[in-house]
């Protein structure tokens, strides 16, 4: 009788070595993370608001009784991307070669036809309505004509604002944007006062 053959071992084909389990990551790794995601959103956060709206500080009191001297306002610079100035609106803009911005308030618009006498305002031979404004001043503006890009703008406080009766039309590429918030004083936080027409030449 045949005696069985010895079995052979079996060898494992394995031979990488075995790695040590990799520890959970620790407390305060994950706070360092949840800080610096939070620090990155802020920023991104802070340069899109700031991309999107700019800051105002009203001086003088050309635009009385709606707005006063020392009031800061939020403006908003993307409306304007989307649509043009209105007959109405209140917006900031500035005058080439001067330092600072200037506030007031739009009453003609590009191709209009823009006419003071006696202090009241006629658009395309009609009077301007201007239930916004406490009085008119005296003074007189001939007839003229604003080209496609020009808006004539005008403090509200008519016997106190230096306005596009002296300083001529404001440019489109002028307006920085659209006067949206009086957000101080506390006390006087509001919408700013903007007046809507029903349309173009409209009194």
């Amino acid at each position: 009788m045949e005696s069985p053959l010895p079995s052979t071992p079996t060898l494992s084909t394995d031979l990488s070595p075995e790695l040590p389990s990799t520890p959970p990551p620790s407390r305060g790794s994950h706070l360092l993370r949840e800080i610096v995601e939070t620090a990155l959103l802020t920023a991104i956060v802070f340069l899109l608001v700031n991309a999107a709206t700019g800051r105002f500080q009203i001086d003088g009191s050309s635009m009385e009784p709606n707005l006063h001297h020392d009031e800061r306002v939020i403006v908003d610079k993307i409306s304007y991307l989307l649509g043009a100035p209105q007959r109405g609106d209140v917006v900031v803009f500035y005058l080439d070669g001067q330092p600072k911005d200037y506030i007031k308030r739009v009453i003609g618009l590009p191709g209009e036809t823009i006419e003071i006498a006696n202090g009241i305002i006629y658009i395309n031979g009609q009077l301007l309505d201007e239930p916004y404004i406490l009085q008119s001043a005296a003074g007189a503006l001939p007839a003229r004509q604003l080209s496609s890009d020009e808006y004539f703008v005008m403090g509200d406080n008519r016997g106190n604002s230096q306005d596009s009766r002296s300083f001529g039309a404001v440019h489109l590429k002028n307006i920085v944007g659209r006067a949206w918030i009086i957000y101080w004083p506390p006390a006087d936080w509001a919408i700013v006062p903007h007046h809507t027409y029903a349309a173009a030449g409209s009194s």
